[in-house]
């Protein structure tokens, strides 16, 4: 008959081997073209030539890139400097630009980091809707950002026209919904083309390493 201590080493071996088992799943997960990410039919140009790009097109107001933004912020902390990243405000009406050009405009300001965060908080959150110039100036302002200089940014040529291009990019990138990610210009991702945010994690891990690889073929 066994011990009760030789029950509970059993035990503990037992479920030592089912964590390890576990973790060897996780990162042997199979990961499909087609089901997991898709490649573009017309590869887009890239901003850095030598590096691996990643572009992440959201919508502030999209609760699914709230949700996505912890995972993603990890992800991009933990990457070597050649990976560059950058995020592209995706406005899918007219109503919608004003978004984009509050991104910008902070962005141009020096601000988008500290703020970022704090805007979907806002909406997802506090119920601030920001879809008026006075309400976006309103909060901006509450932030401690003088209220004159971000409208003149935020009315600025230059930011109407990064906000509109902005979403031309989401036209030829072929983005119908957000959160995205389009890395190296062609392979495309999401939670929900993944089947969730841990799977899309996965998955750039993946379409990273094999970018590189791809690289050193060539």
């Amino acid at each position: 008959m066994m011990s009760f201590s030789k029950k509970v080493f059993a035990l503990c071996i037992a479920s030592t081997f089912l964590c390890l088992s576990a973790m060897v799943c996780a990162q042997t997960q199979k990961i499909e073209e087609g089901f997991d990410y898709r490649i573009l039919p017309i590869p887009q140009p890239l901003e850095t030539k030598g590096k691996v790009e990643v572009i992440e097109f959201f919508w502030y107001g999209c609760p699914h890139c709230y949700d996505f933004e912890p995972e993603l912020s990890s992800w991009v902390k933990r990457q070597p400097k050649d990976v560059t990243f950058r995020r592209v405000p995706v406005a899918f009406r007219d109503d919608l630009l004003p978004h984009s050009q509050l991104f910008y405009a902070l962005e141009a300001m020096g601000k988008g980091d500290a703020l970022n965060e704090k805007v979907m908080y806002a909406m997802h959150k506090e119920n601030k809707r920001l879809m008026t110039e006075p309400e976006i100036a309103d909060w901006v302002a509450s932030q401690g950002i003088d209220r004159n200089t971000f409208l003149a940014t935020y009315r600025s040529f230059a930011i109407v026209s990064k906000a509109r291009t902005a979403r031309q990019l989401a036209e030829a990138y072929r983005i119908e919904g957000v959160p995205t990610i389009v890395m190296q210009g062609k392979y495309v991702t999401s939670p929900s083309i993944a089947g969730s945010k841990a799977k899309a994690i996965v998955v750039m891990d993946y379409l990273e390493e094999k970018i590189r690889k791809d690289k050193y073929k060539q």
